[in-house]
């Protein structure tokens, strides 16, 4: 019976551990042991892909930002980047790491230059909406008439997951990045608000909230409003698999 019994506990233990998805919204909450807490860290990861955001708590300062497309099977993750603000040489390049899972929190680890790092990070919601996606900017609409442009190495990214946002403007080749920002939203009812809690281009903006209209059609995200800066805007989003095509 005992030996049935650890069978059983066993394969619960596989089974929770397999359904693990890194879906959703994260932040980091230890670095090598330490507590991070003057710095905030936010990663979303969706369809395939992530991003994160940095920032100092005490004045919303922005620090840097990352993502690209990941790969997690059987504990053995990847990230390969198409931008990096920390050290842009890395851009391209594909780091491999270890993935655990202890008590719910995603443990990643790696040697790095002789040097173990090891990050924990706790996830903040995998909560889907009806915006919840990674998606591409593949249009706009001025007047009646609508522009389309198809997206290569210079390219503008959203992504959304688990009540969090993150847009970034970069082109891949040249390594060259434009901007980003993020925070939470939310998209209901066919409006859709979001709350800026970084911003690279101006930390001032951090705190603001803009309100939009969205409409889902044939499955591209239609996203109209003023812009930051007071500008009326239509954007035409469309699924990053389906508009980015290397």
């Amino acid at each position: 019976m005992k030996a049935l019994s650890f069978l059983v506990s066993a394969l619960v233990f596989f089974s929770v551990a397999s359904a693990q998805t890194l879906e959703g919204a994260w932040k980091l909450t230890h670095q090598d042991g330490q507590k991070v807490e003057d710095m905030e860290y936010i990663k979303v990861y969706q369809d395939d892909y992530f991003a994160f955001g940095a920032k100092q708590v005490k004045d919303n300062h922005f620090v840097g930002a990352g993502g690209g497309p990941f790969l997690y099977e059987e504990g053995k993750y990847l990230e390969t980047l198409d931008f990096f603000t920390l050290d842009p040489s890395q851009v391209g390049k594909t780091n491999k790491y270890k993935l655990d899972w202890v008590n719910g929190k995603m443990v990643i680890s790696s040697e790095i230059n002789g040097k173990m790092l090891v990050e924990i990070w706790e996830r903040l919601s995998d909560a889907k909406d009806d915006l919840t996606g990674n998606w591409v900017i593949t249009g706009r609409k001025r007047g009646e008439e609508i522009s389309r442009s198809t997206p290569g190495a210079r390219r503008t990214v959203k992504i959304l997951s688990g009540g969090r946002f993150q847009w970034i403007a970069f082109n891949s080749e040249t390594k060259e990045f434009s901007g980003t920002g993020g925070g939470t939203y939310t998209a209901k009812g066919g409006k859709y608000i979001e709350n800026i809690t970084f911003f690279s281009r101006d930390d001032s903006r951090v705190g603001a909230s803009l309100d939009f209209n969205y409409e889902v059609i044939d499955g591209e995200w239609h996203h109209s409003g003023l812009s930051s800066k007071g500008d009326p805007i239509y954007e035409i989003w469309t699924p990053y698999a389906i508009g980015y095509k290397k």
